[in-house]
Order: C-alpha cells, then sequence, then structure tokens
C-alpha cells in the first residue's frame, strides 16, 4: 500500500500507482477529496502534456500546488490518465 501524507493526515493511499520519473500517481477514486482545492497554475511537459493542479489544505493550514494530474495526458502518458501526484513536502511512504 503507498500512502501520501501531509501533516499527519493520509490524502491518499492505493495498491495501483502508476510510477513515472519516480512520482507516485494514485486513481482519482484513491484521493481523500476533502484535502484538495482546485489551482489556477497549469505546467506543460514536453511528453506528458498540460498538468493541472490542486492545492491542499489540512487543518486550516494551505499548500499551495501540491497535488497535480494530467487531464488529457498525451499518448506516451496514457497510463496516468485521471491520476493524481504530489510534492511540496507531501511525503509517500510505501509498505
Amino acid at each position: 500500500m503507498v500512502k501520501a501524507i501531509w501533516k499527519g493526515k493520509v490524502l491518499a493511499e492505493s495498491d495501483r500507482t502508476e510510477v513515472v520519473e519516480g512520482n507516485h500517481y494514485f486513481p482519482a477514486e484513491a484521493v481523500h477529496k476533502e484535502f484538495f482545492k482546485p489551482s489556477e497554475t497549469h505546467s506543460v511537459c514536453p511528453w506528458k502534456g498540460v498538468a493541472s493542479y490542486y492545492s491542499i489544505e489540512v487543518d486550516g493550514e494551505k499548500n499551495p500546488d501540491a497535488a497535480w494530474y494530467y487531464p488529457e495526458p498525451k499518448p506516451a502518458a496514457r497510463n496516468i490518465a485521471g491520476r493524481i501526484a504530489f510534492w511540496k513536502g507531501v511525503r509517500i511512504e510505501t509498505a
């Protein structure tokens, strides 16, 4: 089981993550949506496409743009469609 944790709260957990470039991409249904707020931020990866972001909020503390996903990934990255990855201090635990 892989877990994404920030400020002591489990943001996502799954035994079906996809690892791309060292990042675990969690299925959308594995994410605890109450911690996620949509962000206006976007970035571009040449081979994955345009990424969108979520900010994380736990107990009133915000972590801006700490999760990202590719709403319409390019063909080479189809395996991460509908999946969410983390950074900015979100700890990934594997068991």
